[in-house]
């Protein structure tokens, strides 16, 4: 095989059209190409890798195993080339810029739905590119440079960028209406490590956090479920599936809140990039709205 070989995509489309089909004739049709011009190719593409790539019968042609792996590659390359049209359409369009925001799972959840699509709408030819992660490794990407906002609750180890204040809020511990500790006001997080608890789904930046400061305290939550959004929680432990833990700001009717006295409760979020001044125009104007919504 050439290792210089280069493949065309008119090649790749038609190996996964005879694989789909199962005929070359019809692989042919199907990709605009006279049947003997699709016979050529296919000839000189198995020739150049040295390897047959479908075993032909007489009922049609199968892919080898090559030509499965061939298949596979290919169809990873049109799903590429699919997102990338998607990713440049809206320029086309009068997209002008777009934003990577890096946010934890109570901003997310809380509080930028309605942020951004105010902002949005104010701003139409702008895209934001949200992704959820923990605020740890939020900072570490904003420090370097791989994306332009985080939105981070304050624990520390913000050195190496600059923060704005965004909105103020508080994790609680939220129980059924009848279960024990209804009647508490305010607990520590190790009090209550031995209950079952309700949480998101792992991999969620709260339950990186939780999983975490349980181990800190040498302990090991006991995750009765997981669920998807704060409101899934709060609906499991009104129902008496277990304890949970979320932001204030989250929490709905249905549960009692008890307050967390652990030193780590508060969970002010901040805005956080490498330097105001270095952002794109789209980058400072979401940063600036989003930074007077602290204001409020």
């Amino acid at each position: 095989m050439d290792e210089t070989m280069r493949y065309d995509l008119p090649d790749l489309r038609l190996v996964a059209a005879i694989a789909d089909s199962g005929s070359l004739t019809r692989a042919a049709e199907l990709v605009h190409l006279a049947p003997s011009s699709a016979s050529h190719r296919l000839t000189q593409l198995e020739a150049a890798l040295g390897i047959p790539l479908f075993a032909r019968h007489a009922r049609g042609l199968n892919p080898t195993p090559a030509g499965e792996s061939l298949l596979r590659h290919a169809r990873q390359v049109f799903a590429q080339l699919e997102q990338m049209h998607a990713d440049l359409a809206p320029y086309a369009s009068g997209l002008h810029s777009q934003v990577t925001v890096f946010a934890n799972t109570n901003a997310i959840n809380c509080f930028l739905p309605e942020d951004l699509g105010d902002f949005l709408r104010e701003h139409p030819h702008i895209r934001v590119s949200l992704e959820e992660q923990p605020s740890p490794a939020i900072i570490q990407a904003v420090a370097a440079g791989q994306v332009e906002i985080g939105v981070v609750a304050t624990e520390g180890g913000l050195a190496g960028v600059e923060t704005r204040p965004y909105r103020q809020d508080r994790l609680v511990l939220i129980v059924a209406p009848g279960h024990p500790l209804a009647t508490k006001r305010e607990l520590a997080f190790a009090d209550v490590l031995a209950e079952p608890f309700v949480c998101l789904h792992a991999g969620s930046a709260i339950h990186t956090f939780m999983m975490n400061h349980a181990a800190r305290l040498g302990g090991r939550l006991d995750v009765r479920i997981q669920v998807r959004s704060f409101n899934a929680v709060c609906r499991m432990v009104a129902a008496g599936v277990g304890i949970g833990m979320v932001p204030r700001s989250a929490a709905v009717d249905g549960v009692i809140m008890v307050e967390i006295t652990d030193d780590w409760a508060p969970r002010d979020l901040q805005l956080c990039v490498r330097s105001r001044d270095a952002l794109s125009p789209a980058g400072a104007a979401l940063f600036d709205h989003l930074a007077a919504k602290g204001e409020l």
